[in-house]
């Protein structure tokens, strides 16, 4: 009965570690990409376009990304800027490229 139950944990471990990891693979170091020449990336107060912009990043931005979650259709990460740490928001995933 004891190996059972510790086969049964160590599954159950092993799917939070597999749900966990995309998350965790995503933070890091990234650079804005991607993003129209006229215009800029926007840094929300939260995940989503209904939060206030903070500021816009150009292409060329270096940010730190924290972590990210899902909103309807848009993978939303909480960022920092490499510089300006104390500047942290939400911007769309797909407009970031790792560096």
């Amino acid at each position: 009965m004891h190996k059972a139950f510790f086969a049964g944990a160590a599954v159950a471990a092993s799917l939070i570690v597999a749900t966990a990891s995309p998350a965790a693979a995503q933070s890091g170091r990234y650079e804005v990409y991607g993003v129209a020449e006229d215009d800029l990336l926007k840094l929300r107060a939260g995940p989503g376009t209904g939060f206030i912009v903070i500021a816009g990043f150009p292409n060329g931005t270096l940010v730190r990304v924290y972590d990210c979650t899902q909103t309807g259709g848009t993978r939303w990460c909480e960022v920092a800027m490499e510089r300006a740490r104390g500047l942290r928001g939400y911007v769309s995933f797909a407009y970031l490229r790792r560096r």
